[in-house]
């Protein structure tokens, strides 16, 4: 069922929420064993902090204000990648993750930034089909650029690569006016 949804820019004290939102999400991965995946640890705070500090780091929020869910994203040659975005399972299933994805695309849309682009598993039903159905597309080789093979050689010296994990892309369209 999807809600209205409220995404705002994170505040600093809401970094270890964020890391909460993490742990629960990654546990689904255990059901689907990805055991490893459910353990891994999210980013620690002072990972945290400098997407917060860039305007990078965006919440959805319930009715309380409280973070449902969240995003990041960091500048990868001249596109924004979301290197990460999570929905608290209790709240799963609302369109929090695609508002925060929409909200990405018009914030890029507004900066003039092209593209977004991002990593994620192929075969794990909320990850590489979800985000088809959200606009983006699977890149082949030859399309990967040398910051998006980087982003892959980091996952794969993280162990990420035991599972097939593909680049994907959205294009997005200049928007007039400016958006937080």
């Amino acid at each position: 069922m999807a809600i209205a949804i409220t995404v705002r820019l994170a505040r600093p004290d809401e970094l270890t929420v964020l890391q909460d939102i993490e742990r629960a999400a990654g546990r689904c991965f255990r059901d689907i064993g990805m055991p490893e995946i459910a353990d891994d640890e999210p980013l620690t705070l002072d990972e945290l902090a400098p997407y917060q500090r860039a305007g990078l780091a965006w919440v959805a929020v319930d009715g309380a204000g409280t973070p449902a869910a969240y995003l990041i994203a960091e500048h990868v040659e001249g596109n924004l990648h979301v290197e990460q975005v999570s929905v608290h399972p209790d709240h799963a299933r609302r369109g929090l993750g695609r508002g925060l994805l929409e909200h990405l695309a018009e914030f890029a849309g507004h900066a003039g930034v092209p593209a977004l682009t991002l990593t994620t598993f192929t075969e794990v039903p909320w990850n590489a089909p979800y985000y088809a159905r959200c606009g983006f597309r699977r890149l082949d080789d030859a399309e990967l650029t040398a910051g998006l093979r980087e982003i892959r050689e980091r996952e794969a010296a993280h162990g990420l690569d035991r599972w097939p994990r593909v680049c994907m892309r959205r294009d997005v369209g200049r928007r007039p006016g400016p958006t937080t």
